[in-house]
């Protein structure tokens, strides 16, 4: 019964630190300096998106072309406008967190054939893009 338990207690160490939680490293956390590459698609009528070819194919796809000049990507589904009644400005935005702008000048350019041709598979939405460089960070103790 002990070499039991004791296998089954070596097990579950194995399992626990083999799983991933997907929280969020210090490492990949945003600083100030760093460069916030947004990508906002408007909504409007006739505009179509799936979210879910976005969130499983086109942003890892990105992750990858981008490489350790990636720190961390974040993936909006907007919800509601300013009010109720209100339609949502962007039906998505999306967001990449990088070190240096011109490596991602450079990966998007040597790979801007790929990315839109999967642009065309998930929207018909001509995405505006913003880079910007990360001038505060302000994180709150909401405890």
């Amino acid at each position: 019964m002990t070499k039991l338990k004791f296998l089954l207690f070596g097990l579950f160490l194995v399992l626990a630190m083999s799983c991933k939680t997907g929280k969020i490293t210090q490492a990949s956390t945003p600083k100030t300096g760093m460069f916030k590459v947004s990508i906002l698609y408007p909504n409007g009528d006739d505009k179509t998106f799936d979210m879910d070819y976005y969130e499983t194919k086109h942003m890892p796809m990105m992750a990858g072309l981008l490489g350790k000049n990636l720190s961390l990507y974040e993936i909006d589904k907007g919800i509601a406008g300013r009010t109720p009644n209100d339609k949502i400005p962007f039906v998505a935005i999306g967001y990449f967190y990088i070190n240096d702008v011109t490596e991602y000048n450079k990966a998007i350019l040597q790979n801007i054939n790929t990315i839109r041709k999967d642009i065309e598979v998930y929207t018909n939405i001509q995405p505006i893009i913003q880079i910007s460089e990360i001038k505060q960070l302000r994180y709150t103790d909401t405890k």
